[in-house]
């Protein structure tokens, strides 16, 4: 039975047969049964990882031990709310600062993670106080004005749909399902506004091979 792990643009976290091409976490979310709690926010530092590195090898949701999350591709975990990680992807990571900075009017020299994780942190969820609770922040714009990456959901459709050109790609656990002509319009915006400030500033977030098909 496939383990809870695959994250979706929503930033929702579901149980799928289907391989990631990139892994990454967000704190421990599940018990010693491998199970997921109702804990999605367990600290800012939410990063995204090669599937790879220097022989490295642990197994999948071992008890006390952060979860391994799964993503299709770069711009789905953008769009969760993820970032490059500072070690095993330093050259992505090295390509967002320059392009976040670029972004913000920030010295590249002085940016660090932790204060760029805790920014990240509050523009991709909306807080409901009272309640407890937390769910991914979204925000609208004009779909025409979005840079290439960008996750959008459409009026009327509960799919995610990622900006690729003069186009819109189909988002499943599996690739690229459908593809459609971009328009003009308000559309609701499910890749952090800050992401997306990044991207309009340079960083192209690598998408899943059956976007080139």
């Amino acid at each position: 039975m496939p383990r809870q792990n695959r994250v979706t643009p929503f930033s929702t976290i579901e149980a799928v047969a289907a391989r990631g091409t990139l892994m990454g976490n967000r704190g421990i979310l599940h018990d010693e049964r491998g199970r997921l709690g109702i804990a999605r926010w367990r600290h800012p530092h939410w990063v995204t990882c090669v599937l790879e590195f220097k022989g490295r090898w642990r197994p999948v949701m071992q008890p006390h031990a952060y979860t391994e999350l799964f993503f299709l591709d770069e711009a789905t975990a953008f769009a969760a709310g993820h970032r490059p990680c500072g070690e095993c992807r330093r050259p992505d990571y090295s390509r967002f600062l320059d392009a976040w900075a670029k972004a913000t009017g920030s010295n590249r020299s002085k940016l660090r993670a932790v204060a760029i994780d805790e920014i990240m942190h509050e523009s991709r969820q909306i807080k409901r106080p009272g309640l407890g609770s937390r769910e991914q922040g979204t925000w609208r714009a004009d779909l025409a004005s979005l840079p290439d990456g960008t996750f959008v959901r459409l009026a009327g459709d509960d799919h995610a749909w990622v900006v690729k050109g003069s186009g819109l790609l189909r988002w499943s656990h599996t690739g690229y399902d459908e593809k459609k002509k971009r328009s003009r319009g308000r559309v609701e915006v499910l890749t952090p506004k800050v992401t997306v400030a990044a991207f309009r500033a340079g960083y192209r977030p690598m998408l899943h091979s059956s976007a080139q098909d």
